[in-house]
């Protein structure tokens, strides 16, 4: 199973508010084992199990056993991720609830199926439910989860979104925590995580952006949900070996497999079950990298064989051909007179 993730953004604006609370930002690092580097974009990931060490560091170094329940209830999703600004762009809390399950995986990755929420209804009225299938792993995440749930809405008007929360877990001893901070009944140790909506919200409008920014920023998102899903896979995994090795020309299979810890059978047959071999992938990738590289004004023809793995340019050219036809020269020829000639 591949690892999960987190948003960069996600470790970060934790981070922050645990320092801000009195922990030490290097001892935070340290504890959890993050560079500080990789927090830099809020779009990078960060290692699952590393956000519950700096979780877990974090109660402990600001003396705040509920920091989960507060970093819900204080942090600003729009901060963090694109999700929360295409939150602030839906016309709804409908519609903001569908995105959220739609783009959640950019924010934290989990165990389970491909939605994280699925709403249900009973004699009792309309539940959201948490669907994770081992949430008592890690606790904190249902506590923050909920929290931000529940407190984010009052942003934009929602007073009162709960009327009751279940969780698994059992209570913990800042469990006043919890009713405060959801302004509604909490019962521990119940057979799901899930928060009784007062449904009159459900219609209740937000769109706090203008409707056309929902379509630039569902579009980077969808890129980054594409990014995300393609790390996952076999091929995936692969290309991201290749890019920083292919000048250096050792891009065997061989090698590669062993990188990832597999034998060159189990990787033939993990590209097999993905419909590609070794070879297309590699090919592929070529091809991509070498119309990227062309197409600016810096790295000339042979430069841009070098960089794609190929020792001599005829060899870049014939591939170049196959690929598309056009020799190299044309294409990073045409491209310049394009830009050039301007709009």
């Amino acid at each position: 199973m591949a690892e999960l993730t987190v948003a960069a953004g996600l470790a970060r604006g934790l981070m922050e508010l645990a320092e801000s609370k009195g922990a030490n930002r290097k001892a935070l690092a340290e504890r959890s084992g993050i560079d500080l580097a990789e927090l830099q974009d809020q779009d990078n990931r960060v290692p699952f199990a590393k956000y519950v060490a700096l979780m877990r560091a974090g109660k402990e170094l600001c003396n705040d056993p509920a920091l989960a329940l507060h970093y819900g209830e204080t942090n600003d999703m729009s901060e963090i991720s694109v999700v929360g600004l295409i939150g602030y762009a839906s016309e709804t809390m409908m519609e903001a609830f569908v995105q959220l399950n739609r783009y959640g995986r950019l924010v934290i990755e989990f165990d389970g199926g491909p939605d994280r929420f699925r709403i249900a209804s009973d004699s009792k009225g309309t539940w959201v439910i948490d669907a994770r299938q081992n949430p008592n792993d890690f606790t904190e995440l249902t506590e923050s989860t909920f929290a931000r749930l529940i407190a984010g809405p009052r942003r934009f008007g929602v007073t009162q979104l709960a009327k009751a929360v279940h969780v698994t877990h059992a209570a913990p001893a800042y469990r006043d925590e919890y009713e405060r901070i959801y302004g509604a009944p909490v019962t521990f140790e119940s057979h799901w995580n899930a928060v009784l909506i007062d449904e009159s919200w459900i219609t209740h409008r937000i769109q706090l952006q203008p409707r056309y920014v929902f379509g630039i920023l569902s579009e980077h998102a969808d890129a980054l949900l594409k990014e995300l899903e393609s790390s996952k896979s076999t091929r995936g995994r692969v290309e991201s070996l290749l890019m920083p090795i292919l000048h250096k020309g050792d891009v065997s299979m061989e090698s590669i497999a062993g990188k990832l810890g597999l034998s060159r059978q189990t990787l033939f047959r993990k590209l097999k079950a993905e419909g590609v071999t070794f070879e297309k992938v590699l090919d592929e990738l070529r091809h991509k990298l070498a119309l990227h590289y062309l197409s600016g004004k810096k790295v000339s023809v042979n430069e841009t064989a070098f960089l794609v793995g190929f020792s001599e340019p005829a060899a870049f050219s014939r591939a170049f051909k196959r690929w598309t036809g056009a020799s190299p020269r044309t294409m990073r020829g045409a491209t310049i007179e394009n830009r050039q000639a301007g709009p």
